[in-house]
């Protein structure tokens, strides 16, 4: 059985899977302003001079009600983990939509979700978000290692939308997969190879689209579980999309 941290707000118990830390002191700053987020603490390096965005920080925090600790600076690193970009804070941020595969299928019985195999460029990633926000898709399926994690530039690029979208955060996308295919869920891999048009497709009411790697696509494994590789027509000898365009496409399929 999975072992479950657990943080304290209070008297509420919070998942440690589900705090999302970010850094730099204008997405801070507007994660703060944003009522409808549920913040858990506020970081903040001794090192810091005193300016006025970072006096706004700590007074909006504070009016909040939101915890404040102070880490020397090498301690702050370790939290925000961009020691060169965290400009001496670091905000914990609760997300009740970061699921797992378990709690995503207990509360969904039916779906339409993205899986990212190795997306690397956090511009992507915000955009891809942003897409399936607008769009029909229900989550998004993120691994945790070898794949662009949400940073202020996703959350930039996402307009703010990685707010409003399920995300599965997943240590093994093979192993996710396989799980949802036991949940009789039919997985799609995105090829410009394929002979199949996505166009042509009838989507079950459980359905994965794969997005691959930028450079080298979707790895072999996962090809391999797959059960049906589909394209998107090209005219006039373009050979593909950029992955988030792909992405706008499969999220506006009726």
């Amino acid at each position: 059985m999975r072992k479950v941290k657990l943080l304290l707000l209070g008297m509420e118990q919070i998942n440690l899977d589900k705090i999302l830390t970010i850094y730099g002191r204008n997405p801070i700053l507007e994660a703060l302003l944003d009522k409808t987020l549920k913040i858990y603490k506020l970081h903040l390096s001794t090192s810091n001079r005193d300016t006025p965005q970072l006096d706004k920080i700590v007074k909006l925090a504070k009016k909040r009600d939101i915890e404040i600790a102070y880490h020397s600076k090498k301690s702050l690193s370790y939290i925000s983990k961009n020691s060169k970009q965290d400009q001496g804070v670091a905000l914990d941020i609760i997300m009740k939509d970061f699921l797992t595969e378990e709690e995503f299928i207990k509360k969904y019985s039916s779906y339409r979700l993205l899986a990212l195999d190795g997306i690397s460029n956090p511009q992507n990633l915000g955009m891809i978000i942003r897409s399936a926000t607008a769009g029909n898709i229900d989550a998004i399926i993120l691994p945790t290692k070898k794949s662009a994690q949400i940073s202020p530039l996703v959350i930039k690029s996402s307009v703010g939308t990685i707010f409003k979208l399920p995300i599965i955060k997943t240590s093994s996308l093979l192993t996710t997969l396989k799980r949802f295919k036991k949940n009789n869920t039919y997985i799609y891999t995105l090829s410009s190879y394929a002979k199949n048009s996505y166009i042509d497709e009838v989507y079950s009411n459980r359905t994965i689209f794969i997005l691959g790697n930028e450079t080298i696509g979707v790895s072999k494994e996962i090809e391999k579980i797959s059960d049906k590789s589909i394209s998107i027509p090209m005219r006039r000898g373009v050979e593909s999309l950029n992955v988030a365009v792909t992405a706008s496409l499969l999220a506006f399929i009726c």
